[in-house]
Protein backbone atom coordinates (compact mmCIF):
# COMPACT_ATOMS: atom_id res chain seq x y z
CA UNK A 1 0.00 0.00 0.00
CA UNK A 2 1.02 3.36 -0.74
CA UNK A 3 2.42 5.38 2.40
CA UNK A 4 1.99 9.54 2.54
CA UNK A 5 3.54 11.72 4.88
CA UNK A 6 1.19 12.99 7.42
CA UNK A 7 0.88 17.02 6.70
CA UNK A 8 4.34 18.29 6.86
CA UNK A 9 5.92 15.97 9.38
CA UNK A 10 8.27 12.76 9.07
CA UNK A 11 5.85 10.79 9.55
CA UNK A 12 4.39 8.29 6.79
CA UNK A 13 1.26 6.33 7.25
CA UNK A 14 -0.64 3.99 5.08
CA UNK A 15 -3.35 6.18 2.67
CA UNK A 16 -5.95 4.56 3.81
CA UNK A 17 -6.43 4.00 8.07
CA UNK A 18 -8.07 1.16 9.96
CA UNK A 19 -10.68 2.26 12.09
CA UNK A 20 -11.93 0.26 15.57
CA UNK A 21 -14.85 1.96 15.99
CA UNK A 22 -16.64 -1.36 16.61
CA UNK A 23 -14.34 -3.38 17.92
CA UNK A 24 -15.27 -4.91 21.61
CA UNK A 25 -19.04 -4.53 20.69
CA UNK A 26 -19.93 -5.26 17.20
CA UNK A 27 -16.68 -6.84 16.52
CA UNK A 28 -15.38 -9.41 18.71
CA UNK A 29 -11.68 -10.66 19.01
CA UNK A 30 -12.11 -13.44 16.74
CA UNK A 31 -13.07 -10.74 13.78
CA UNK A 32 -10.86 -8.18 14.98
CA UNK A 33 -7.71 -10.38 14.88
CA UNK A 34 -8.62 -11.29 11.17
CA UNK A 35 -9.54 -7.79 9.95
CA UNK A 36 -6.01 -6.83 11.77
CA UNK A 37 -3.95 -9.18 10.08
CA UNK A 38 -5.52 -8.69 6.73
CA UNK A 39 -4.58 -5.48 6.82
CA UNK A 40 -1.15 -5.70 7.74
CA UNK A 41 -0.59 -7.98 5.05
CA UNK A 42 -1.98 -5.68 2.34
CA UNK A 43 0.87 -3.18 3.83
CA UNK A 44 -1.57 -1.06 6.07
CA UNK A 45 0.12 0.81 8.93
CA UNK A 46 -2.12 3.03 10.63
CA UNK A 47 -4.73 1.98 13.36
CA UNK A 48 -6.63 4.78 14.68
CA UNK A 49 -8.38 3.75 17.82
CA UNK A 50 -9.98 5.94 20.80
CA UNK A 51 -10.31 5.60 24.45
CA UNK A 52 -14.24 5.88 24.31
CA UNK A 53 -14.52 3.42 21.57
CA UNK A 54 -16.35 -0.06 23.39
CA UNK A 55 -15.49 2.08 27.05
CA UNK A 56 -12.33 1.40 26.07
CA UNK A 57 -12.76 -2.13 24.94
CA UNK A 58 -11.46 -1.39 21.47
CA UNK A 59 -7.96 -0.24 23.01
CA UNK A 60 -7.76 -3.29 25.34
CA UNK A 61 -8.37 -5.97 22.22
CA UNK A 62 -6.11 -3.89 19.85
CA UNK A 63 -3.15 -4.37 22.35
CA UNK A 64 -4.02 -8.08 23.10
CA UNK A 65 -3.42 -8.61 19.67
CA UNK A 66 -0.16 -6.50 19.43
CA UNK A 67 1.06 -8.81 21.66
CA UNK A 68 1.76 -11.92 19.34
CA UNK A 69 -0.30 -11.21 16.22
CA UNK A 70 1.16 -7.84 14.28
CA UNK A 71 4.88 -6.41 15.62
CA UNK A 72 3.67 -3.13 17.17
CA UNK A 73 7.03 -1.95 15.41
CA UNK A 74 4.91 -2.66 12.18
CA UNK A 75 2.35 -0.17 12.96
CA UNK A 76 0.97 3.49 13.38
CA UNK A 77 -0.92 3.69 16.43
CA UNK A 78 -3.53 6.83 16.76
CA UNK A 79 -5.88 7.82 19.62
CA UNK A 80 -7.88 9.62 21.07
CA UNK A 81 -8.79 11.77 24.21
CA UNK A 82 -11.10 14.15 25.70
CA UNK A 83 -14.49 12.61 25.09
CA UNK A 84 -16.43 11.44 28.20
CA UNK A 85 -19.59 10.00 29.24
CA UNK A 86 -20.82 12.97 31.04
CA UNK A 87 -24.52 14.72 29.81
CA UNK A 88 -23.40 17.53 31.34
CA UNK A 89 -20.07 18.02 29.64
CA UNK A 90 -19.58 16.31 26.68
CA UNK A 91 -15.45 16.75 26.53
CA UNK A 92 -12.90 17.51 28.95
CA UNK A 93 -9.97 19.43 27.43
CA UNK A 94 -8.26 19.96 30.74
CA UNK A 95 -4.62 18.88 31.35
CA UNK A 96 -5.33 16.74 34.03
CA UNK A 97 -8.32 14.50 32.36
CA UNK A 98 -6.35 14.12 28.95
CA UNK A 99 -2.64 13.14 30.29
CA UNK A 100 -4.87 10.50 33.10
CA UNK A 101 -6.65 9.57 29.45
CA UNK A 102 -3.49 9.23 27.72
CA UNK A 103 -1.76 6.86 30.43
CA UNK A 104 -4.51 4.72 30.83
CA UNK A 105 -4.99 4.42 26.71
CA UNK A 106 -1.34 3.52 27.29
CA UNK A 107 -1.83 0.26 29.74
CA UNK A 108 -4.90 -0.81 27.64
CA UNK A 109 -2.89 -0.67 24.37
CA UNK A 110 0.41 -2.38 26.34
CA UNK A 111 2.50 0.13 24.50
CA UNK A 112 5.02 2.80 26.30
CA UNK A 113 4.03 5.45 23.40
CA UNK A 114 1.69 5.91 20.76
CA UNK A 115 2.52 7.14 17.39
CA UNK A 116 -0.38 9.42 16.84
CA UNK A 117 -2.28 11.32 20.16
CA UNK A 118 -5.31 13.26 19.20
CA UNK A 119 -7.91 15.86 21.29
CA UNK A 120 -11.21 14.27 20.62
CA UNK A 121 -12.69 17.67 20.63
CA UNK A 122 -12.88 21.39 21.08
CA UNK A 123 -13.59 22.05 25.13
CA UNK A 124 -15.27 25.32 25.53
CA UNK A 125 -14.90 25.42 28.94
CA UNK A 126 -10.86 25.37 28.99
CA UNK A 127 -8.23 27.40 27.72
CA UNK A 128 -7.04 26.05 24.66
CA UNK A 129 -3.66 26.60 26.01
CA UNK A 130 -3.71 24.72 28.60
CA UNK A 131 -5.58 21.53 26.23
CA UNK A 132 -2.50 22.32 24.09
CA UNK A 133 0.44 21.83 26.25
CA UNK A 134 -0.91 17.91 27.65
CA UNK A 135 -0.26 17.39 23.61
CA UNK A 136 3.13 19.26 24.48
CA UNK A 137 4.11 17.35 27.84
CA UNK A 138 2.97 14.01 25.69
CA UNK A 139 5.13 14.79 23.14
CA UNK A 140 8.35 16.19 25.14
CA UNK A 141 7.52 12.71 27.59
CA UNK A 142 7.62 9.86 24.61
CA UNK A 143 3.82 8.84 25.59
CA UNK A 144 3.35 10.32 21.99
CA UNK A 145 5.58 10.90 19.05
CA UNK A 146 3.37 12.99 17.07
CA UNK A 147 0.08 15.01 18.23
CA UNK A 148 -3.29 16.25 16.85
CA UNK A 149 -6.51 17.10 17.74
CA UNK A 150 -10.23 16.16 16.30
CA UNK A 151 -13.74 17.63 15.28
CA UNK A 152 -12.30 21.30 15.31
CA UNK A 153 -13.66 23.49 13.03
CA UNK A 154 -11.93 26.00 10.74
CA UNK A 155 -10.90 28.47 13.30
CA UNK A 156 -10.62 26.52 16.74
CA UNK A 157 -7.73 24.48 13.99
CA UNK A 158 -6.34 27.50 13.01
CA UNK A 159 -5.88 28.73 16.81
CA UNK A 160 -4.68 25.88 17.54
CA UNK A 161 -2.34 25.11 15.40
CA UNK A 162 -0.77 28.82 14.68
CA UNK A 163 -0.48 28.74 18.87
CA UNK A 164 2.02 25.95 18.48
CA UNK A 165 3.89 27.11 15.47
CA UNK A 166 4.02 30.47 17.40
CA UNK A 167 7.33 28.79 19.74
CA UNK A 168 8.96 26.61 17.48
CA UNK A 169 10.74 24.16 19.05
CA UNK A 170 8.99 24.59 21.82
CA UNK A 171 5.98 23.61 21.23
CA UNK A 172 4.62 20.33 19.39
CA UNK A 173 3.45 21.14 15.90
CA UNK A 174 -0.11 19.55 14.72
CA UNK A 175 0.60 16.93 12.32
CA UNK A 176 -3.22 15.79 11.76
CA UNK A 177 -6.95 16.54 12.21
CA UNK A 178 -9.10 13.70 12.03
CA UNK A 179 -12.72 14.88 10.92
CA UNK A 180 -16.08 13.35 8.79
CA UNK A 181 -15.57 13.75 5.22
CA UNK A 182 -17.04 11.87 2.39
CA UNK A 183 -19.47 12.89 -0.77
CA UNK A 184 -22.56 12.73 1.70
CA UNK A 185 -20.44 15.02 4.01
CA UNK A 186 -18.08 18.19 2.32
CA UNK A 187 -18.50 20.58 5.13
CA UNK A 188 -15.25 19.86 5.76
CA UNK A 189 -14.14 22.27 2.61
CA UNK A 190 -15.65 25.11 3.96
CA UNK A 191 -12.87 26.09 6.53
CA UNK A 192 -11.17 23.16 7.79
CA UNK A 193 -9.82 21.94 4.67
CA UNK A 194 -8.30 25.15 3.63
CA UNK A 195 -6.67 25.69 6.74
CA UNK A 196 -4.88 22.25 6.98
CA UNK A 197 -3.59 22.79 3.97
CA UNK A 198 -1.98 26.29 4.76
CA UNK A 199 -0.85 24.89 7.88
CA UNK A 200 0.62 21.65 7.18
CA UNK A 201 -1.68 19.46 8.51
CA UNK A 202 -2.40 16.26 7.48
CA UNK A 203 -6.36 15.59 6.86
CA UNK A 204 -8.01 11.61 8.82
CA UNK A 205 -11.05 11.22 7.01
CA UNK A 206 -13.49 9.22 9.21
CA UNK A 207 -16.73 7.91 8.04
CA UNK A 208 -15.25 8.01 4.09
CA UNK A 209 -18.16 5.89 2.66
CA UNK A 210 -20.75 8.54 4.27
CA UNK A 211 -21.41 6.06 7.45
CA UNK A 212 -21.81 3.30 4.59
CA UNK A 213 -24.60 4.72 2.92
CA UNK A 214 -22.20 5.23 -0.06
CA UNK A 215 -21.51 1.35 -0.47
CA UNK A 216 -25.32 1.34 -2.24
CA UNK A 217 -26.81 -1.22 0.97
CA UNK A 218 -29.18 1.18 1.57
CA UNK A 219 -30.82 1.80 -2.02
CA UNK A 220 -34.21 1.39 -2.17
CA UNK A 221 -35.40 2.16 1.47
CA UNK A 222 -33.36 -0.97 1.95
CA UNK A 223 -31.94 -1.61 5.98
CA UNK A 224 -30.32 -5.06 5.51
CA UNK A 225 -30.97 -6.07 9.38
CA UNK A 226 -27.06 -6.62 9.70
CA UNK A 227 -25.99 -3.18 8.66
CA UNK A 228 -25.45 0.02 11.41
CA UNK A 229 -28.45 1.33 9.82
CA UNK A 230 -30.82 -1.06 11.68
CA UNK A 231 -29.18 -1.49 14.63
CA UNK A 232 -29.76 0.22 17.85
CA UNK A 233 -26.68 1.72 18.78
CA UNK A 234 -25.70 3.43 15.34
CA UNK A 235 -28.93 3.70 13.75
CA UNK A 236 -29.48 7.54 14.84
CA UNK A 237 -25.74 8.11 13.22
CA UNK A 238 -26.99 6.33 10.12
CA UNK A 239 -30.28 8.13 9.88
CA UNK A 240 -29.08 11.64 8.43
CA UNK A 241 -27.72 10.08 5.21
CA UNK A 242 -30.52 8.15 4.19
CA UNK A 243 -32.71 11.35 2.73
CA UNK A 244 -33.57 12.08 -1.00
CA UNK A 245 -30.10 14.46 -1.43
CA UNK A 246 -27.48 11.82 -0.31
CA UNK A 247 -30.27 9.14 -2.57
CA UNK A 248 -28.92 10.75 -5.26
CA UNK A 249 -25.59 11.24 -4.61
CA UNK A 250 -25.59 7.57 -4.24
CA UNK A 251 -26.94 6.65 -7.55
CA UNK A 252 -24.45 8.95 -9.32
CA UNK A 253 -21.54 6.84 -7.01
CA UNK A 254 -23.53 3.54 -8.41
CA UNK A 255 -23.43 4.88 -12.38
CA UNK A 256 -19.90 5.45 -12.04
CA UNK A 257 -19.24 2.20 -10.83
CA UNK A 258 -21.43 0.63 -13.33
CA UNK A 259 -19.37 2.44 -16.00
CA UNK A 260 -15.62 1.60 -14.28
CA UNK A 261 -16.49 -1.94 -13.61
CA UNK A 262 -16.26 -1.89 -9.77
CA UNK A 263 -18.13 -1.17 -6.88
CA UNK A 264 -19.83 2.04 -5.11
CA UNK A 265 -17.21 1.62 -2.23
CA UNK A 266 -14.42 1.50 -3.99
CA UNK A 267 -15.38 5.04 -6.18
CA UNK A 268 -16.70 6.41 -2.86
CA UNK A 269 -13.72 5.70 -1.24
CA UNK A 270 -11.23 6.68 -4.00
CA UNK A 271 -12.64 9.92 -4.65
CA UNK A 272 -12.12 11.00 -0.70
CA UNK A 273 -8.54 9.11 -0.59
CA UNK A 274 -7.21 11.11 -3.49
CA UNK A 275 -8.61 14.92 -2.36
CA UNK A 276 -5.71 17.51 -1.67
CA UNK A 277 -4.74 17.31 1.96
CA UNK A 278 -6.12 14.00 2.32
CA UNK A 279 -3.40 11.51 4.11
CA UNK A 280 -5.43 8.33 4.78
CA UNK A 281 -9.23 7.81 4.88
CA UNK A 282 -10.00 5.48 8.06
CA UNK A 283 -12.43 2.84 7.06
CA UNK A 284 -14.16 0.72 9.97
CA UNK A 285 -14.62 -2.77 8.91
CA UNK A 286 -16.45 -5.11 11.08
CA UNK A 287 -15.17 -8.11 9.21
CA UNK A 288 -11.85 -9.19 7.34
CA UNK A 289 -14.28 -9.78 3.91
CA UNK A 290 -15.67 -5.72 4.26
CA UNK A 291 -11.88 -4.67 4.82
CA UNK A 292 -10.65 -6.64 1.69
CA UNK A 293 -13.28 -5.06 -0.35
CA UNK A 294 -12.15 -1.52 0.89
CA UNK A 295 -8.29 -1.91 0.63
CA UNK A 296 -9.14 -3.25 -3.36
CA UNK A 297 -9.10 0.64 -4.02
CA UNK A 298 -5.80 0.61 -3.95
CA UNK A 299 -5.06 -0.04 -7.62
CA UNK A 300 -8.51 2.33 -8.62
CA UNK A 301 -7.71 6.06 -9.76
CA UNK A 302 -10.74 7.76 -10.83
CA UNK A 303 -10.87 9.29 -14.51
CA UNK A 304 -10.78 13.52 -14.16
CA UNK A 305 -14.64 13.23 -15.86
CA UNK A 306 -15.85 10.94 -12.74
CA UNK A 307 -14.48 13.57 -10.55
CA UNK A 308 -15.82 15.94 -11.66
CA UNK A 309 -19.38 14.71 -11.67
CA UNK A 310 -18.91 13.53 -8.66
CA UNK A 311 -17.84 17.37 -7.25
CA UNK A 312 -21.15 18.32 -9.09
CA UNK A 313 -23.60 16.20 -8.02
CA UNK A 314 -22.31 16.15 -4.11
CA UNK A 315 -21.41 19.87 -4.22
CA UNK A 316 -22.51 21.73 -0.92
CA UNK A 317 -24.06 25.18 -0.86
CA UNK A 318 -21.23 27.77 0.11
CA UNK A 319 -21.73 31.64 -0.41
CA UNK A 320 -21.19 34.45 1.37
CA UNK A 321 -18.17 34.71 2.91
CA UNK A 322 -17.11 31.64 0.68
CA UNK A 323 -17.62 33.11 -3.07
CA UNK A 324 -16.34 36.86 -3.85
CA UNK A 325 -19.18 38.75 -2.73
CA UNK A 326 -19.40 40.84 -5.74
CA UNK A 327 -21.04 38.29 -7.29
CA UNK A 328 -23.76 37.53 -4.76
Amino acid sequence: MEQRHLGRTGLRVSRIGLGTLTWGRDTDEHDAADVLKTFWEAGGTLVDTADVYGDGDAEYLLGRLLEGLVPRRDLIISTKAGSVPDPDRRYDGSRGHLLAALDASLARLGTDHVDLWQVHAFDPDTPLEETLQALDIAVASGRARYAGVSNFCGWQLAKAATWQLAAPGARTRLAATQMEYSLLQRGVEREVLPAALDLGIGLLPSSPLGRGVLTGKYRGDALPPDSRGASDHFGLFVEPYLDDTASRIVDAVSTAADGLAVTPLQVALAWVRDRPGVAAPIVGARNAQQLTAALSVEALSLPDEICRALDDVSAPVHRYPDHDWSTL
